[in-house]
């Protein structure tokens, strides 16, 4: 099948079509033709108006299977990173039984030759991530895994956390870290401020993720290796990201989409959908990510997507779990901060920087090449509801609401998905 998209501005720094506006023909999962004639085809999109960029990629997404399908499952998952505009993900090894052995890792890749989206399974550092025995990485590594974290939890036993940087500088693993002290933060609920005390919650303190961050990074420059931080959300975590780059250490870091627009007061009237890990946090702090954003000090834009069910969402604010899903709502979001930072660096963040990271293929938007490719339009007004919603959970502060920035169609594998 021929489908040509017409007008549409790319984005793709490496392409010698980067921020023109030119007509795509794909032809059998790949672009045959990029110029200004309108080539013939079976299927037109109408690209005024949109941006196409590389398939978008996410550093980090939750998958309930197996252990946990009834949050979410491989089939919906690959279905609400599509609608979201996601090619590929890399996965949180957090499930039950963990992503610890072969067997767990070829089980997320076995059905890659069928999927649109492709799964990138991350491997679990120490056993069931609870931080005290080391996983056979490199058998784990030869599996098929791209990377090496606790996922929602961070190493925070400090003798692993060193061997860890050694052990996988003997094939250049990546070691990615949600950087949290479990001391500090536990039974803690939201961001620790003046919300939280006018709520009289317990709240989670900046110092948490600050002293574990500046830990790991003193570890990094004693041992060597490469280190990613997942999930920054304070203003400080985010200087010491600035400060650790100068001193020329292999580091890098991500953030969540939603942690640069949405501040702890949301917390207000005890909403559930706003309680994540790392917490929202306070106005300057969403200040200093979207300025991390702009000078480059953030590499990734990462989606935070976590599935929780009803019945893990709709009870007592100290009762409800942490996350929200944000595959599908990743285009508003995005929408939201190209507001402060350009386009152009924005897909940076969410096509080649990952990839580069976990040292996976970088897509180019060029003739003869592999169509992975997202079409997004910026300015649609849609509503995030059932009919729309592709994942398993409902656990989105967006739920029932229009919303801006909408996903239109991905090309990727051979395989397509055009929203209609």
């Amino acid at each position: 099948m021929k489908i040509l998209i017409l007008s549409a501005t790319l984005f793709d720094k490496q392409s010698p079509f980067h921020k023109m506006k030119k007509n795509v023909l794909i032809h059998n999962g790949k672009i045959v033709e990029i110029g200004d004639k309108e080539y013939n085809s079976d299927r037109v999109i109408d690209g005024n108006g949109l941006l196409l960029s590389n398939g978008w990629f996410d550093l980090g997404s939750f998958i309930g299977d197996p252990g946990l399908e009834h949050k979410e499952d491989q089939n919906s998952l690959a279905t609400v990173a599509k609608m979201g505009g996601f090619t590929e993900l890399a996965l949180l090894p957090n499930t039950i039984p963990a992503i610890q052995t072969k067997n767990g890792v070829k089980s997320i890749l076995q059905n890659n030759p069928q999927r649109l989206v492709q799964f990138h399974p991350m491997a679990c550092v120490t056993n069931d991530f609870l931080g005290e025995d080391l996983t056979d990485m490199i058998d784990l590594k030869e599996a098929g895994a791209v990377a090496f974290t606790d996922g929602l939890k961070s190493v925070w036993h400090t003798d692993i956390f060193l061997k860890t940087l050694q052990y996988l500088q003997t094939f250049n693993g990546v070691l990615v870290d949600h950087p949290d002290d479990t001391w500090l933060s536990m039974y803690g609920q939201m961001n620790e401020g003046f919300t939280s005390t006018s709520l009289g919650l317990k709240g989670i303190p900046n110092i948490s993720e600050e002293i574990t961050l500046g830990r790991n990074i003193e570890l990094l420059n004693y041992t060597g290796g490469y280190l990613h931080c997942a999930h920054l959300s304070t203003t400080k975590s985010i200087e010491l990201i600035r400060l650790a780059k100068k001193r020329g250490l292999p580091i890098t870091c991500d953030v969540t989409s939603y942690q640069a627009i949405l501040e702890d007061n949301l917390l207000e009237e005890f909403e559930t959908v706003y309680k994540v890990n790392p917490p929202l946090r306070e106005k300057s702090d969403c200040e200093a990510i979207i300025k991390g954003l702009k000078d480059g000090t953030i590499d990734v834009i990462c989606s935070g997507h976590l599935p929780q069910n009803e019945e893990c969402k709709n009870v007592e604010f100290d009762l409800a779990e942490f996350g929200m899903i944000n595959l599908q709502t990743f285009g508003f979001t995005l929408t939201k901060l190209s507001k402060f930072v350009a386009w152009e660096d924005l897909f940076e963040k969410i096509t080649t920087t990952p990839r580069q990271i976990l040292k996976l293929p970088i897509p180019r938007i060029d003739i003869n090449q592999k169509a992975n490719l997202t079409l997004f339009a910026p300015t649609l007004e849609w509503t995030l509801d059932s009919q729309s919603n592709g994942s398993k959970s409902k656990n989105s502060p967006w739920f029932g609401k229009k919303i801006i920035g909408k996903t239109i169609a991905v090309f990727n594998n051979n395989k397509h998905w055009i929203y209609d």
